[in-house]
């Protein structure tokens, strides 16, 4: 199981902040129902490393398909990483991009949470974020190595709370590296060629 996240851009200064306020701050628990959220995730995280050798990643894929789904607010976090570009997009390519970055998000989590070694997740409760999101602290618990910290970021959408970041040792904004990932592309190829490399490296990854 690898922890990366694909990440390797720097940050914008938004998500930085917001992860020095992560750090910063200690953790309350409140009864929003984000937490539920998060663990309801990563129960089904762990069920499918369990049996991820015998599901393979095409089995993880649809495993964890419904889950995902149900977790995050892929829609909320494709357009905020795209930014001047979703807003000048038809219909058409904002329906494109969301199912692309959908299928993408799932052949990532599918790649990465390939096996099982004892590990676990813990939960160190939640609280009040900024602009009315509610942030879940949590750790990858690894048998004999030093834990992996997740910080998950929700907002709530027609009531019900969804995951739109991530912050890898509170730190790391997966929203931010989408972010700086996709701005060249947007800017050579537009929405068009951005749908194009998603599903191109959404192939890549189930077919190792």
């Amino acid at each position: 199981m690898k922890f990366v996240l694909l990440l390797s851009k720097p940050l914008i200064p938004t998500f930085i902040l917001l992860a020095a306020l992560v750090a910063s701050s200690p953790s309350k628990a409140e009864d929003t129902g984000a937490t539920t959220v998060v663990d309801t995730f990563h129960e089904a995280l762990l069920d499918t490393m369990k049996s991820a050798k015998k599901l393979g990643i095409k089995g993880r894929y649809e495993i964890l398909a419904p889950t995902i789904e149900g977790s995050f607010d892929l829609h909320t976090t494709v357009r905020v990483a795209t930014g001047k570009a979703w807003r000048k997009a038809s219909s058409s390519e904002k329906n494109q991009l969301v199912d692309a970055f959908r299928h993408w998000s799932i052949s990532t989590y599918a790649s990465q949470f390939s096996g099982y070694s004892g590990q676990s997740f813990k939960t160190h409760g939640e609280r009040a974020g900024p602009q009315r999101t509610q942030l879940v602290k949590t750790d990858i618990v690894r048998p004999g190595k030093k834990p992996v910290g997740l910080t998950y970021v929700l907002k709530q959408k027609e009531k019900k709370w969804r995951i739109v970041d991530v912050l890898l040792e509170n730190s790391i904004s997966q929203l931010a590296v989408r972010r700086s990932e996709y701005r060249g592309i947007l800017k050579n190829g537009g929405i068009t060629s951005l749908v194009g490399t998603l599903k191109a490296l959404s192939k890549k990854l189930l077919n190792p």
